[in-house]
């Protein structure tokens, strides 16, 4: 075999067993991506717990880097404490090496069945987890067919001089092998893959046992650099997380530099097979860095707090809103901070339900433009209300301020729906009326105008009954909105008798004309649930609005 094709099928094995891998970690996401997020929410209550839920979550995913990555959506949002998330990430090295554990034994029987298995899945079902299910079978049987292909293509590597060479200078080298090999690692975004590979040239004959151990530690440490280089520019909490890991590991590699060789014979006593020599080089390692670094996460938090602290704020520039993180220790202070904080968002919903007419009769986009941007901020201070209160139900309250901080959560919530059906229907049919050059008819666009007039109230008189809980003041907001389904379908009936008489203004805009009544509709509906909870306490609202059945229909 020439050089060239030798080259070409090791990196064509290589690449297969790179793409297999992420090919198994989505269809792992896309099916049990919601569970996993749900199992380390609930396991941060202490180290051991928090460990065992990234092993869990690296061994599903076949990846401590994907592990990483979903956990940095938590640190961004407050979800998880530091500490915590650094037991995480311990548990989620040790959990990778699980899958190299399975591969380095022989797993070549298997491919006909993965594969055979997988595609009946993917293709026959419509079950969405049985067919990731699917394509997880098939990647696991492509990255069996990979390593054999590298195995297959690394056979002649054994007798060529140059390579033989090169890897003896290497192995006198270990601080280059281990700078080479986390490299390598960061190139293919995943140390499954890496070490797999490193384990495909010791079958081959190509590293020897000490060399194979070196190269396994320094992909514990380029996968450290994965995920840091995916979120360099995140915020400092998602930032020291991933820091705090990369220390972990490259301490620990350096540490068990001095010790590759002793600790290759002894693993020579524990299994004469050197894929699984390689093999729990990666998993004692990993085991040992948890056993040693899982007591210290609390003083390492403290350190990373202190090496990379939050940003100093610019001259002027506030935090939004009243939300102080200092007052969640006294919650009576802290809903009341809420509080003000939805009551400033309300307002602002105010003034995009009034100006969300104004872009139907004003070609240019400058103000829905402006519009999109208040939806902006609304985006942004509803996630940190809800995340706010969030954190303040983890700590003691009564019954009573927890009801009061759901409420909370609920309105915003609501207001937060209506600001985007503003922004993503509302306003986008705005400029589609402008896009064709039509116009509604006189009648048709009073009509939708006097149905806005109502949203606009019934949001003021929503607010009113959020701050003043007044049972009255919520029987006529939810009465009010009986008032509103009655106008709605007389003015869609009203459409429908100038559809018939050929109006042509009402021809050209019928279904826009029937979205804006709709989507108006949907904003009074949103408005109107702040009542419900209010009314539901004091026995004023029904748990039906079905009429009982007639006598002459009841069952004797």
């Amino acid at each position: 075999m020439s050089g060239q094709m030798l080259l070409l099928n090791l990196l064509g094995g290589v690449a297969l067993l790179i793409w297999a891998t992420r090919m198994v970690r989505t269809g792992v996401l896309r099916a049990f991506g919601e569970r996993l997020r749900g199992l380390i929410a609930r396991a941060t209550r202490n180290r051991i717990a928090a460990c065992g839920a990234g092993i869990a979550t690296a061994a599903t995913l076949q990846s401590s880097t994907a592990a990483a990555l979903l956990l940095t959506s938590f640190a961004e949002r407050g979800l998880i404490a530091l500490a915590p998330a650094l037991a995480v990430l311990l548990g989620a090295d040790i959990g990778s090496t699980l899958v190299v554990q399975a591969m380095s034994f022989d797993p070549r029987p298997a491919i006909p069945a993965l594969l055979l298995a997988g595609t009946l899945a993917f293709m026959l079902s419509e079950n969405a987890i049985v067919k990731q299910s699917g394509r997880v079978f098939i990647g696991l049987g492509l990255m069996i067919l990979a390593l054999g292909m590298i195995v297959a293509a690394s056979q002649p590597l054994r007798e060529n001089w140059l390579l033989i060479e090169v890897l003896a200078h290497l192995g006198g080298e270990p601080l280059l092998a281990l700078a080479i090999a986390a490299l390598l690692t960061w190139l293919a975004h995943s140390s499954v893959a890496s070490v797999l590979l490193f384990i495909s040239l010791a079958l081959a004959g190509v590293l020897d046992a000490s060399l194979a151990v070196t190269l396994v530690l320094g992909a514990n440490i380029g996968s450290g650099f994965i995920p840091l280089g995916v979120n360099l520019r995140a915020p400092p909490a998602v930032r020291r997380m991933l820091v705090g890991n990369l220390m972990f590991r490259a301490a620990g590699a350096l540490a068990a530099l001095p010790l590759v060789e002793h600790a290759a014979a002894l693993l020579a006593l524990i299994d004469t097979d050197v894929a699984r020599q390689t093999a729990n080089a990666h998993t004692l390692f990993n085991l040992a860095l948890a056993t040693v670094f899982l007591p210290l996460t609390g003083p390492a938090a403290q350190l990373l707090r202190r090496v990379l602290p939050d940003p100093m704020p610019e001259p002027g520039a506030q935090p939004i809103g009243h939300l102080d993180e200092e007052a969640l220790d006294r919650p009576n202070v802290a809903l009341s901070a809420a509080t003000r904080e939805v009551m400033r968002l309300a307002d602002t919903v105010e003034v995009m339900l009034r100006e969300a007419i104004l872009p139907f009769e004003q070609a240019h986009a400058t103000r829905r433009e402006a519009i999109k941007r208040l939806d902006a901020e609304v985006d942004r201070a509803q996630e940190e209300v809800k995340l706010y209160l969030t954190r303040l139900t983890r700590r003691p309250l009564t019954e009573e301020q927890s009801r009061q901080a759901f409420d909370l959560i609920l309105f915003t919530t609501n207001l937060e729906h209506v600001g985007d059906i503003i922004d993503k229907t509302l306003l986008e049919l705005a400029a589609k009326k402008h896009r064709l050059r039509v116009s509604f008819s006189d009648e048709g666009w009073g009509e939708i105008k006097r149905l806005h007039s109502l949203a606009v109230e019934q949001l003021r008189l929503a607010v009113a009954v959020f701050v003043t809980r007044d049972v009255e003041m919520a029987r006529q907001l939810v009465e009010a909105k009986e008032d509103v389904r009655v106008i709605e379908r007389q003015a869609t009936e009203s459409h429908l008798r100038r559809l018939r008489e050929g109006t042509l203004a009402s021809i050209e805009t019928s279904s826009m004309h029937l979205d804006i009544l709709r989507d108006l509709k949907r904003v009074i509906a949103h408005l109107t649930a702040v009542a419900h909870p209010i009314l539901e306490s004091k026995g004023k609202l029904r748990p039906s609005r079905l009429r009982e059945a007639p006598d002459a229909l009841a069952t004797p």
